[in-house]
């Protein structure tokens, strides 16, 4: 029986997507951009801040790395917590030593429970983005407008007062929109977001209040989902990576400057027998003369200052 001709007739139905959020087209079309020094590869480094609660309530779904035993679930839930009170302090002396700017997507609650932590990764050159409140407090299709509109403003405004900074990014828990959450991003003063996976680099995002950007953090070179989802090795981690920068510098020759995107997770990198491997990977990435080390406002900066 033929279908009926109202499931071909769609709106929004146009070349490339079906949907207005940006305007379609190929990377390789675009304008080429140039880093400073004449750079090949921006390389990103976002670090994952996280409070996964030990009473974690899973609306609408569990979180990807949260607690997965009955309550209380005290082994991920002080595993987790070793990432704030040990693993980042191996992750500040590994930039210090290559020359790392980071940029750490923060839980607000977090820092609000932990001022120390604040401090310590706010000694030297980087960007704070806005990470959600927890772990646990999901933005998700459904979701009641004004409960989101509250929760964005409270995670973003709070970690403004207790940082003293702009925040000017924003990461969504598990990465994880509703329908309105870029309109309250850009309703709450924020520039871009790093949610959606589509892409190399940065493109201009459309909504209701005002443009904001799109920035390419790769889920797929991310330690938890390398190590983690997929259950590869410590080493396949690192050579994962360093076939992806290779890759990356050789579409420069011809395409212009590309961003390499690490989102890793003092929990898992930060561990003893893993903090060398994140260490290797840095170690290569210094030792190269086309990287610059750059937070995620300064490529975005860079790259929009050039567009035509």
């Amino acid at each position: 029986m033929a279908l009926d001709k109202r499931y071909f007739e769609y709106p929004e139905r146009s070349y490339g997507m079906d949907h207005g959020r940006y305007d379609w087209s190929m990377l390789t079309d675009r304008q080429a951009i140039q880093w400073p020094g004449d750079k090949k590869l921006a390389v990103w480094i976002n670090v994952g801040l996280q409070l996964y609660p030990l009473d974690q309530q899973g609306v609408p779904f569990k979180v990807p790395g949260g607690m997965t035993m009955p309550y209380p679930d005290l082994r991920h839930f002080s595993l987790r917590d070793y990432g704030n009170r040990v693993g980042i302090y191996r992750f500040l002396r590994a930039f210090s030593r290559y020359g790392v700017k980071p940029t750490y997507a923060v839980n607000t609650e977090l820092a609000h429970q932990n001022p120390y932590l604040l401090e310590a990764i706010c000694r030297d050159d980087h960007e704070l983005i806005c990470h959600g409140w927890n772990m646990d407090c999901l933005h998700y299709g459904g979701q009641d407008k004004q409960q989101e509109a509250e929760l964005v403003a409270k995670s973003v405004d709070g970690l403004r007062e207790l940082s003293g900074e702009a925040i000017r990014g924003w990461l969504s828990p598990a990465k994880n929109q509703s329908e309105h959450t870029p309109e309250l991003l850009a309703a709450n003063g924020i520039d871009f977001h790093c949610d959606w996976v589509n892409d190399d680099m940065p493109y201009r995002f459309f909504t209701d209040s005002g443009d904001i950007w799109s920035m390419p953090l790769s889920t797929e070179l991310s330690d938890q989902f390398i190590l983690m989802n997929n259950l590869h090795s410590e080493q396949s981690y690192v050579e994962q990576i360093l076939d992806a920068t290779e890759m990356l510098a050789s579409e420069t020759t011809t395409q212009g400057g590309r961003i390499l995107s690490l989102q890793i997770h003092p929990w898992m990198l930060g561990q003893p027998h893993r903090i060398g491997k994140l260490e290797q990977i840095l170690a290569h990435l210094a030792e190269r003369d086309d990287v610059w080390f750059a937070t995620a406002s300064d490529i975005l900066d860079t790259f929009t200052s050039q567009l035509k």
